[in-house]
């Protein structure tokens, strides 16, 4: 199997991120370049996994304070003074089960470590139903604190947090 790298995005990485997003829309929600942008210059850490040269995956993560205006953030702002949020980890189909998605969380748990962050928070869809990304967080012992209605009530939500573990998992 391939290293995989793991390194902050750049502009230069937008166009494949917005394809990547773009690939699992129904699980995520839409995103284009300027929104993109927007998000990247609130990020705690926006950052880009790497295999053979190619960009396969990226994870986008807000810390507590930022301005950032989204009913799931909020949700747990006003619940936890010290938290990092995952807006979103997209992992490119041809790169599943490469560990590319452990990655990076691996490298977000560390981070978050460094700055003294020790809850990690999430959501994932109920409805429409998103059984990949239960499977995946319950690896990280993510456990569901709520749950609400977005988008126009077009989704129903799972809001999840986890404890970030001492040290990075092998």
């Amino acid at each position: 199997m391939a290293p995989i790298l793991v390194r902050d995005a750049t502009e230069a990485d937008f166009d494949r991120i917005v394809e990547l997003n773009a690939a699992v829309v129904r699980e995520t929600s839409a995103m284009d370049a300027a929104r993109l942008r927007h998000l990247h210059a609130l990020a705690f850490l926006h950052r880009v996994a790497i295999i053979d040269g190619r960009t396969v995956g990226f994870l986008l993560a807000m810390r507590d304070g930022a301005a950032y205006v989204n009913d799931n953030f909020g949700w747990f702002a006003a619940r936890h003074p010290r938290f990092v949020y995952v807006d979103r980890v997209v992992v490119d189909a041809a790169a599943a089960g490469q560990g590319v998605g452990r990655r990076l969380y691996d490298d977000l748990f560390a981070h978050a470590r460094e700055h003294g962050i020790d809850i990690a928070t999430c959501e994932y869809n109920l409805e429409p139903p998103n059984p990949a990304s239960k499977a995946f967080h319950d690896r990280f012992g993510f456990v569901e604190v709520g749950r609400q209605h977005v988008a126009d009530g077009t989704k129903l939500v799972s809001l999840q947090i986890a404890h970030i573990p001492d040290a990075v998992t092998a």
